[in-house]
């Protein structure tokens, strides 16, 4: 069976790491291709990834708003591919990915990663969206609080399933001294305690609030460090805001990283700030790494997260209570601990690859019947 992976990636993130370890998992017997928008270029940190794990990786010369050609070009690799089924990530590949899987007669598949609704326009894209899913003949869903979202749209439940995210549990081995400097470095001082963030600099990641919650963090014991992973349109506000609470030497904003699974284990405590979430990849990357983590609990995370087992919930939008519960997890190393090995057995448990590789696998052979 051939999978194309329908793709639009500014950056190699959550979602593209997600279809590309299901790839990696599927049986010799299954092919993957990755097709992706140019995205002005940015697509290329993904085709690199690909081919380096032996992968065919195809930029897309057509896009928005061009709809006629996009939908035309990719109807045309479908075609020539011998395509069995299409896989759509984001409103993009979902609009302009249903098309083309009309005019190629190729089943097509949304994989709904969840909306953010970061600016108007996206917001607008998202609402089309919505209207798309009704008509995918499969949405797959991160999480099962996506998919309470994806009813709602009136999508057909019976083309509803969630297949939740996975780790790649082997990419994350012990603490390693070298990476503990690295984090160590990118502070004016060496703080004794790391906390670490990534994802998306955008609204509904929160990390305004996680600077409110490291400036209480810090009245409380100035010896913690804060380090957020990621790049996006709030970089320059965020940056503001770290000066205006005098935070300089306690928050940094560490840029976009390709080595995270590296540098995680060295990390103390992970935490996600978010307002809205489906499944979030940091928060299954952390527990692989045995590493505590605190996280807001919205969309997926509290079907990962067991409050107090595997991990620590917050409501979101509550820098007091986010401060409160950073500083309970950092001044217990034993309760700390406890939490890493629990983050570990859940994922071990429920989010392998191998697992969410026989779910696919199940939904690909309903659709090509």
């Amino acid at each position: 069976m051939h999978v194309v992976q329908l793709m639009a990636s500014p950056f190699f993130g959550g979602p593209e790491r997600q279809m590309l370890g299901l790839a990696l998992a599927l049986p010799q017997d299954y092919r993957t291709t990755f097709l992706t928008f140019s995205e002005r270029g940015r697509c290329r940190s993904l085709l690199e990834e690909v081919r380096r794990r032996g992968l065919i990786g195809i930029e897309l010369k057509h896009n928005f708003p061009d709809v006629r050609r996009a939908v035309q070009e990719v109807a045309r690799q479908l075609r020539r591919l011998g395509a069995d089924i299409v896989c759509c990530s984001g409103y993009k590949p979902d609009l302009i990915g249903w098309l083309a899987s009309r005019q190629s007669g190729v089943p097509a598949v949304s994989v709904s990663h969840g909306w953010t609704g970061a600016t108007l326009k996206v917001h607008l894209y998202e609402t089309l969206d919505r209207l798309a899913l009704r008509w995918m003949d499969a949405v797959v869903c991160v999480s099962e609080g996506q998919a309470v979202k994806v009813r709602r749209t009136g999508a057909p439940a019976a083309r509803i399933h969630v297949i939740r995210n996975a780790v790649a549990l082997e990419e994350f081995g012990k603490p390693d001294p070298k990476y503990r400097r690295e984090l160590e470095e990118l502070f004016q001082a060496p703080p004794s305690r790391i906390v670490c963030a990534a994802g998306r600099l955008s609204p509904e990641k929160g990390f305004a609030k996680l600077v409110e919650a490291a400036e209480l963090v810090a009245k409380s014991d100035p010896d913690v460090g804060f380090v957020i992973f990621g790049e996006g349109p709030l970089r320059g506000e965020l940056t503001r805001l770290i000066a205006q609470r005098n935070l300089l030497g306690h928050v940094v904003l560490a840029g976009f990283r390709t080595n995270l699974e590296k540098l995680l284990p060295s990390v103390d405590l992970v935490v996600l700030p978010s307002y809205t979430e489906g499944l979030p990849v940091i928060v299954l990357e952390a527990l692989a790494a045995r590493v505590a983590v605190v996280a807001t609990a919205v969309g997926g995370i509290p079907e990962v997260i067991d409050d107090g087992i595997s991990g620590c919930l917050v409501p979101p939008g509550d820098a007091a209570a986010l401060a409160r519960t950073i500083v309970a997890v950092l001044g217990d190393d034993s309760t700390r601990r406890a939490l890493g090995r629990g983050g570990r057995q859940r994922v071990e448990e429920q989010f392998t690859f191998a697992a969410q590789s026989a779910a696919y696998r199940r939904l690909f052979q309903q659709l090509a019947q």
